[in-house]
């Protein structure tokens, strides 16, 4: 069974918040890390966000077939290693791993694995979208029409996730967020030898 947490949003929908605070309060999820060739920003630290790397790098790792999926998003490449996650889940076979990937991503990842669960993160409203862009990039370019512009793309493919989070409060959505694993993770198929073995007399 793949223990595999998909969890996807448009830039500025807060994801990454989100899934640290997943990661801080459940030691058994382990994060899944994507390579990129977009700039390291401030307080991103190698191995533990990405693995930065060049672009010619990285169209050699899509040459020699290295990604489970892969995308170009804002310019940049996006990828999540074959090896990343078979390495992951052989080596944390009782862990759940985690992936930040877009919508395109995503969509490839459920192809290969199905069973995972697909989380959207979604802003209250594109207004909101736009300010909190607005904010971190500190001013409006053609960059943020850009982002507005594939979020509003990215909305439309709401059919390839299981649950929607909307983060209007951060608090709110992770505790809904939260809920959404805490019930992946005693799912009726992943409690079954559990509760095999107390109909048998057994314990956990």
């Amino acid at each position: 069974m793949n223990n595999i947490i998909v969890i996807s949003g448009p830039s500025g929908s807060g994801k990454s918040t989100l899934i640290r605070r997943l990661l801080h309060k459940h030691p058994e999820i382990v994060f899944s890390v994507s390579h990129t060739t977009r700039p390291r920003r401030e307080r991103e630290v190698e191995g533990r966000d990405y693995y930065f790397i060049g672009v010619e790098q990285f169209k050699q790792m899509i040459a020699n077939d290295e990604f489970v999926e892969w995308a170009e998003v804002y310019g940049n490449y996006y990828g999540t290693g074959a090896r990343e996650i078979e390495t992951r889940r052989k080596q944390e076979q009782n862990k759940f791993l985690a992936l930040d990937i877009d919508v395109q991503g995503a969509r490839n990842i459920k192809t290969k694995y199905p069973d995972a669960l697909f989380i959207f993160v979604v802003p209250p409203s594109l207004e909101e979208l736009q300010n909190r862009l607005l904010k971190r990039e500190k001013k409006e370019d053609e960059s943020t029409r850009t982002r507005l512009e594939i979020a509003r793309q990215e909305l439309k493919e709401y059919g390839t996730y299981d649950y929607i989070v909307v983060n209007k409060d951060l608090d709110e959505a992770f505790y809904i967020l939260n809920a959404i694993y805490t019930a992946y993770r005693n799912t009726t198929a992943r409690r079954e030898y559990f509760i095999k073995r107390l109909a048998m007399g057994g314990k956990e």
